[in-house]
């Protein structure tokens, strides 16, 4: 069996057995962030979990380390990350959407294993990224099933970022290349590796 069949059908599979994981505690959560780790407005995070969902994105992004990023903002001086992401509810019925949440816990190792923080150039341009971001989030953006990048009323994680840096003046990669071919689904999409090989970022910290 071909890669490129067997992520098809792994893809498939989770599209019919969606993951939904919730927010309580559980025994032996930490986060895996170490203490003291600076973060900064427009920061764009990555991580990569140990799910089904996460294995099928780093079978998907061969050349990737990372299966899930986002994009630090402040709120009222309190350091978050927004992100798009499936299968987080905050609550029973919550819809799969752009959320606002602590390190602490976007870097839980609930769904982390391994993360790292990349730092923009300019820090007027990460401002008004954060901002794009920030606003999605308050407009409770849906998150994109489709992974269609030309539908910006969705947005898929890596979609997120990219629209976010686009609305600033800086394109962090460039058109999306990486094909998905499912049942229902035809499409090409960004993967968190176009973002992490940005020369437009550089790495602070890596876990």
């Amino acid at each position: 069996m071909t890669t490129k069949k067997s992520i098809n059908i792994l893809l498939f599979l989770l599209a019919l057995l969606p993951i939904v994981v919730g927010c309580g505690g559980i025994d032996g959560e930490r986060c895996i962030m170490p203490a003291g780790t600076s973060l900064q407005t427009g920061d764009v995070v990555f991580r990569r979990g140990g799910g089904f969902t996460s294995h099928a994105v780093l079978l998907a992004d061969r050349h990737g380390h990372y299966s899930h990023c986002g994009i630090v903002i402040d709120s009222a001086g309190v350091k978050m990350i927004v992100h798009s992401v499936p299968g987080e509810p905050d609550f029973e019925g919550d819809e799969d959407r752009v959320k606002m949440d602590r390190p602490e816990w976007f870097f839980s190792n609930q769904f982390a294993n391994a993360g790292e923080i990349c730092r923009p150039k300019d820090s007027l341009v990460a401002q008004k990224a954060a901002d794009y971001a920030l606003r999605a989030y308050h407009r409770h953006t849906l998150f994109d099933h489709d992974y269609d990048s030309n539908d910006t009323t969705k947005l898929y994680c890596t979609e997120l970022v990219v629209r976010a840096y686009e609305a600033a003046g800086v394109r962090l990669t460039g058109e999306p290349t990486h094909e998905f071919h499912l049942p229902a689904v035809n499409t090409i999409c960004w993967l968190p590796s176009d973002l992490r090989n940005s020369s437009y970022l550089e790495t602070t910290i890596f876990f």
